[in-house]
């Protein structure tokens, strides 16, 4: 593992930092971002990303990896992580674009023609369009190859009709990446293609889902004979399960997110609570989970910035889930009655309580706990794989 900046990437760390303190506020030691994040998904976190992501472009910090040629900088993986490390120590509404950016983008640089790189890449950059995904149905979350929505094609559309779920900011998109099947007579994995969707199409219906957040980030999409042009389809048609596994491993190589020990360590001494014994081995334990996940990190990074898989981002998604609940479950103890108050009334107006709410989601996000284990077990470990009667059954014919 590589640990140490070498003497060019420290160069470019600082540069980064001073750039940062020109354009954003940076945080004091343990406090909480006040700024709207991914899990309130509203309009106030809309209107800040957008102005963020421009911001950046402006400054030349959008798609650190992308090539310059579609508005990246052409950078490398590295210098890309080095840029969110920093940029996590500031107090700016980061993730709006983590599906455009994260996700959609780097499977059309890898998969899409020439005229979707140039059509969709740059306004990506610029913060002009945000992007959704729709995979996950009611009948196919784990299990994704079971999907159901159609697409037939009629001249040069392809007509949709279906639904999907968990479609995190959908119903503030501008864009969206579809996975629809074209030919149920072939596998379930092999009748399956990859679109770009206009999510403000005629027949397109999204429902907002709201959680015990109060928010709603997650909401349900229905297609009713949406048309789709044929230049947007990503790939090749029926050979859209290659492209999906570029999105969800972009997906998994961006990082599970931002723990925050510091700040929970900083709510216990603000609390006077350091010298209660109970507390400090649960504080203890939330430290070692958390330098766990950390040199974790290092590991996976080092992997990826040398062009190597890294299946070990299973792991750490899985180490993530379990110290966000004990973190924000640690936090509330440490509230004691004021723990059980939400929103301004609360501590931190509510941060460490939506934490709370939130932290269970993470289990089933970007691939539920169960679905991470057999990535582990399979390609980690090299256990044998599940037994799949269906593999080569056309769709049509299985029982849903």
């Amino acid at each position: 593992m590589d640990f140490d900046d070498t003497k060019e990437e420290a160069a470019f760390r600082e540069q980064v930092r001073a750039w940062l303190k020109e354009n954003a506020r940076e945080r004091e030691p343990g406090q909480l971002s006040t700024s709207h994040s991914f899990s309130d998904f509203d309009e106030i976190f809309v209107t800040e990303g957008r102005a963020w992501q421009r911001r950046m472009y402006d400054g030349g910090w959008a798609g650190i990896t992308w090539p310059v040629e579609y508005g990246g900088r052409g950078g490398s993986f590295v210098e890309a992580i080095i840029f969110r490390q920093e940029e996590s120590r500031f107090d700016v509404a980061s993730g709006l674009f983590a599906v455009g950016i994260g996700m959609a983008g780097p499977t059309i640089i890898e998969h899409g023609t020439d005229e979707q790189r140039r059509r969709y890449l740059p306004a990506m950059l610029r913060g002009e369009e945000v992007w959704c995904q729709l995979f996950s149905e009611p009948g196919a979350g784990s299990d994704l190859a079971s999907l159901a929505t159609r697409a037939v094609r009629d001249g040069e559309e392809w007509v949709v009709n279906g639904q999907k779920v968990w479609s995190s900011g959908a119903h503030h998109s501008d864009m969206g990446i579809l996975l629809a099947r074209t030919d149920p007579d072939l596998p379930k994995h092999r009748g399956i293609t990859f679109f770009i969707v206009d999510m403000r199409s005629p027949g397109i219906e999204v429902r907002p889902l709201r959680q015990m957040t109060g928010g709603a980030t997650f909401n349900e999409v229905f297609f009713t004979d949406v048309r789709v042009p044929v230049t947007d389809v990503v790939g090749e048609v029926n050979g859209g399960w290659r492209a999906m596994m570029t999105t969800l491993a972009n997906e998994r190589s961006t990082g599970s997110g931002t723990l925050n020990f510091p700040q929970v360590l900083q709510l216990a001494r603000d609390c006077g609570a350091t010298g209660d014994a109970i507390i400090r081995q649960r504080l203890a334990q939330c430290f070692v989970r958390h330098e766990i996940s950390r040199y974790l990190a290092f590991r996976i990074h080092t992997a990826l910035s040398k062009g190597v898989s890294a299946p070990e981002t299973s792991i750490a998604k899985l180490l993530f889930a379990l110290i966000s609940k004990e973190t924000a479950e640690l936090a509330l103890s440490l509230q004691g009655a004021r723990g059980m108050l939400i929103g301004a009334d609360a501590p931190a107006n509510g941060s460490w309580q939506q934490k709370f709410l939130t932290a269970p989601s993470f289990r089933i996000a970007a691939g539920s706990d169960e679905i991470q284990r057999n990535i582990i077990g399979e390609r980690v470990l090299g256990l044998p794989g599940d037994v799949r009667v269906d593999k080569n059954v056309p769709f049509r014919d299985l029982v849903h």
